[in-house]
């Protein structure tokens, strides 16, 4: 029995104190974005194309329009951004910085509300540093963890590592493969430990490489690294980052090619950031 009051699980309820700090959030987050030159965009939540930016289709909640083609509710908002930026709206505007506060959901009753920003030819550097800015001006600085996609991939399709054991992260499993290297890159975790990478192969070294400049260019004082880390979103397929507090997953981002087009974004978990905010202000209290 269904009782009139509940929702369904993975649902999300706003009120009272939690509602006011998800309205300052995203109003200060958007007042932020306009002066860093971002236009604001608000995509449609059912999409002909989500199914291309996932591995793994089961998240989609599917429906069928009037003409029986098959839909998607917005599972995620990086691909629409710029395919309606580029394809749609294409000569009518010339802004190449996007930003969105809208949420996705996914399969069977998850929402995810998500303040984001896409920058059509961006660097690696700006995403982070708008990333971190916005994190800052809502009182939190968290880890950030940078990784390279090209590294698993490397893995996969060189060396013969399964991306189902890099995806699950079963470090044992990593570190039992027959490669001399795998076990020191398995370990790599500080910035420091990139400074010597003569143990690995020419081309796992340059992908560490860009992962070293990464962290030279961003200037953040509390960054790891993660170089075995794979994302599950098809269309990146080099640097990215994921911000974490208390264990909690803030935003992630990175660079990524769709369709062609090379961008540069990123993704505030609105929902996270509620409640480590409002975790935080309660601490100053106690």
């Amino acid at each position: 029995m269904i009782f009139e009051h509940e929702i369904p699980s993975g649902s999300k309820l706003y009120f009272g104190q939690s509602a006011k700090v998800k309205r300052e959030i995203e109003f200060v987050s958007a007042e932020m974005l306009e002066n860093f030159g971002f236009e604001e965009i608000v995509t449609p939540l059912f999409s002909y194309h989500q199914h291309e930016a996932f591995e793994d289709k089961k998240p989609l909640v599917r429906l069928n329009d009037e003409e029986n083609h098959e839909v998607t509710l917005r599972a995620d908002s990086t691909a629409d951004v710029v395919r309606i930026v580029t394809k749609r709206l294409g000569r009518s505007t010339e802004s190449k910085k996007w930003f969105y506060i809208q949420p996705t959901v996914s399969f069977p009753t998850k929402e995810q509300y998500q303040i984001g920003g896409e920058i059509i030819n961006g660097s690696f550097e700006e995403a982070v540093r708008t990333t971190t800015t916005l994190l800052s001006e809502i009182g939190s600085k968290p880890v950030m963890q940078i990784a390279n996609i090209r590294i698993p991939h490397l893995l996969n399709e060189k060396y013969g590592v399964s991306l189902e054991v890099l995806k699950s992260m079963h470090v044992e499993q990593i570190m039992a493969i027959d490669l001399s290297w795998i076990d020191q890159l398995a370990r790599l975790h500080s910035v420091d430990d990139l400074n010597d990478l003569s143990v690995f192969p020419s081309d796992i070294q340059d992908e560490l490489e860009k992962i070293k400049e990464a962290t030279e260019k961003v200037e953040y004082d509390n960054m790891v690294i993660s170089p075995l880390f794979y994302a599950k979103m098809r269309y990146y397929d080099s640097l990215t980052f994921r911000m974490f507090e208390n264990n909690a997953l803030l935003a992630t981002g990175g660079i990524y090619t769709i369709d062609g087009v090379e961008a540069a974004g990123f993704a505030l978990y609105t929902d996270e950031c509620v409640i480590n905010k409002m975790n935080n202000e309660d601490s100053v209290y106690e």
